[in-house]
């Protein structure tokens, strides 16, 4: 009984927050503000990185691409001679 009547309280206080927050508005200027900062703040490494940058983005971008010197590079044909020397 007191788990049915905790969950009827919490429904019933959801529900009044719910409509009292559908009442709740903003001026428009508080969304353009918010936006603003929003938008800002999801930029922010790009924002500030520009002011310390030293002109080396190119090398932050190539750092970040995959070296292919680790790999050895090997022909098609190599790696079938090599699988049918293992199957004989």
């Amino acid at each position: 009984m007191r788990v049915w009547l905790a969950c009827f309280l919490v429904l019933f206080a959801l529900a009044e927050l719910f409509d009292w927050l559908k009442a709740f508005s903003l001026p428009l200027p508080i969304y353009i503000l918010g936006g603003a900062f929003l938008a800002v703040a999801s930029n922010y490494e790009k924002i500030i990185g520009s002011y310390f940058s030293d002109g080396s983005e190119q090398s932050q971008v190539e750092s970040f691409a995959p070296s292919t010197d680790a790999i050895p590079l090997t022909s098609a044909t190599q790696v079938v001679d090599a699988q049918q020397e293992e199957i004989v």
